[in-house]
């Protein structure tokens, strides 16, 4: 399927493993795609994104403050205190037994193998999520009879996948709805 897609959606894949690298996930998600399309957007995409106040920075931006977010907040402590679970006593206990900075070094275990952990593959997979995204951006390059999958048609897959965190960077579905309405006008009017 990668052969299909145009040099900008190429860069654009390629672009969200680096984003989502340097963004600290393990993962490849719908979000690291939408960046990654932000940044390498062509001209007529450019003019619509920035039409309606859609940037590359504004979406680091909102992805760093997530990841920057501390794993369990305050409504998370609510609901599992709703259960029965106490998170501070939870956090008090990990730290009297393994240390006071133990919930803070927590890191899931690396299941690459050993070359894998002492060779570094540099590659991070994608979730099912932005899986199905780009292959909605192809599911709609052939309902529009075009050959090739541009970045307008990474776009739409991932708003056709309807990520609710991708959704939320977007302005919600409302904005979401117009953007599509804006991106398919654009395919139109170049047809």
């Amino acid at each position: 399927m990668f052969e299909k897609f145009s040099r900008e959606a190429r860069t654009a894949v390629v672009s969200a493993q680096d984003d989502a690298k340097e963004l600290g996930a393990k993962r490849i998600g719908p979000e690291h795609v939408l960046l990654g399309t932000l940044s390498n957007a062509e001209p007529g995409l450019r003019a619509v994104l920035d039409a309606r106040g859609i940037t590359a920075d504004g979406v680091r931006t909102a992805l760093a403050a997530r990841t920057s977010e501390p794993p369990l907040g305050a409504d998370d402590a609510q609901a599992l205190r709703s259960i029965g679970i106490d998170l501070d006593a939870v956090r008090a206990s990990i730290a009297d037994n393994f240390g006071p900075e133990a919930w803070d070094r927590a890191e899931p275990e690396d299941r690459r193998g050993i070359f894998g952990r002492l060779l570094g593959s540099g590659h991070i997979p994608f979730t099912g999520t932005a899986k199905k995204s780009l292959e909605l951006a192809l599911r709609e390059a052939i309902h529009r009879k075009d050959r090739e999958i541009s970045s307008t048609y990474l776009l739409l897959g991932i708003l056709r996948g309807a990520d609710p965190g991708t959704t939320e960077l977007l302005g919600g579905r409302d904005a979401v709805s117009a953007l599509r309405a804006d991106l398919y006008a654009m395919l139109d009017h170049a047809a």
